[in-house]
């Protein structure tokens, strides 16, 4: 009896054992999203007149599992750099950041943070835009994720790629980017060994295209910077089918699987290359074009898109998460982007059932 017992708890031990690596890894696929806090006044059904009206109910009701906001560091810093850059206390924090994070929280859903933008006295007196320093980028990250301890997810700025989001571009931008990309890991983890860092954050075309920006991201060692997962935003107008050949340099959706292969290339041989790729940014417009994106399909059709997008996102094995953009369409306006899963005045359209019907 005492014997099957012994064979019974080994054999336990060793299924334990085996399960380990899974449960480090974390959980499988996010279903995560881009969007509001909290509506305006008059927008997705809140009363006008009034008080603004909370987001996050509506995310409960989508399912969500990652929230995605962006945490713009120029906007937060004081006007010269504080005598402790690392803590907290040294920058004006938003009050809707810490009610995102707690009313997240309630609810199981995650938050993720994208820091860009860098002051003038980080940046040699320049525009939002500019490389910052890599130490002082490293330390806003620090200060962050201290004051925020329950947010483990931080992307490292948001298509750099794009000449209006950082500078300098090509070769030079992609160099300053490592630099900052590595700071930031290490700021990071020693604030949290479990925080995910999040970077390459390339758009689908650019300036400086996908492949090039990947190759470029070198440390002046010549290494590659480290991170955990890579982040991309795959928008494109095509039908999503990674059997389709890719557009040259640019890397929409249906090019994941070329893009993944040029990851990996790069940071082969690497201990802290990334494991897993995050589609941070995606979705496709209705009814018309914007001065963002020329294209746009039919309400139903935008629903269709999704469904294979994220069918595709799900299937393979390299892709942690993906995330809508965005909850809600803007205003009304003939060139006014329309990419929501509900209209500004709060119609839901297809995509909105489609979303939430997504495991």
């Amino acid at each position: 009896m005492r014997r099957r017992l012994l064979i019974a708890l080994g054999t336990v031990c060793v299924l334990f054992a085996l399960a380990a690596p899974n449960a480090i890894a974390g959980p499988g696929f996010i279903k995560s999203i881009w969007g509001p806090i909290k509506f305006a006044p008059g927008e997705a059904g809140c009363p006008p007149g009034g008080l603004r009206c909370s987001a996050m109910p509506v995310y409960d009701q989508l399912g969500v599992e990652m929230i995605q906001y962006q945490m713009q560091w120029d906007q937060l810093a004081p006007p010269t750099k504080p005598a402790n850059p690392r803590s907290p206390s040294a920058y004006a924090w938003p009050s809707e950041f810490q009610f995102l994070v707690s009313q997240a929280a309630a609810r199981g859903i995650q938050v993720s943070f994208l820091i860009k933008g860098s002051p003038p006295w980080a940046n040699g007196g320049q525009s939002w835009n500019h490389a910052p320093n890599p130490g002082d980028y490293a330390d806003f990250a620090y200060a962050a994720a201290r004051k925020y301890p329950s947010v483990d997810h931080w992307q490292i700025w948001g298509e750099p790629t794009r000449q209006n989001n950082f500078l300098p571009q090509k070769r030079k931008g992609a160099r300053k980017y490592a630099r900052i990309l590595n700071a930031a890991y290490g700021a990071l983890k020693e604030a949290g060994r479990e925080n995910v860092v999040i970077g390459g954050m390339t758009f689908h075309g650019g300036f400086t295209r996908p492949p090039d920006w990947i190759r470029w991201m070198r440390l002046p060692n010549g290494k590659p910077p480290r991170m955990d997962w890579y982040g991309h935003n795959p928008f494109e107008r095509r039908f999503p089918n990674l059997r389709k050949r890719p557009i040259k340099n640019f890397r929409g959706l249906s090019d994941i699987d070329t893009l993944w292969r040029e990851i990996k290339r790069h940071w082969r041989g690497t201990r802290k290359g990334p494991r897993k790729l995050w589609l941070s940014e995606w979705s496709i417009q209705t009814d018309h074009g914007s001065y963002v994106f020329d294209y746009y399909v039919s309400r139903t059709r935008q629903s269709r898109y999704f469904k294979k997008a994220f069918s595709i996102a799900r299937r393979v094995r390299y892709v942690k998460g993906m995330g809508w953009y965005q909850l809600i369409d803007y205003p009304p306006g003939p060139r006014n982007p329309t990419w929501g899963l509900m209209t500004y005045s709060g119609d839901r359209k297809p995509v909105f059932a489609a979303y939430r019907a997504l495991p």
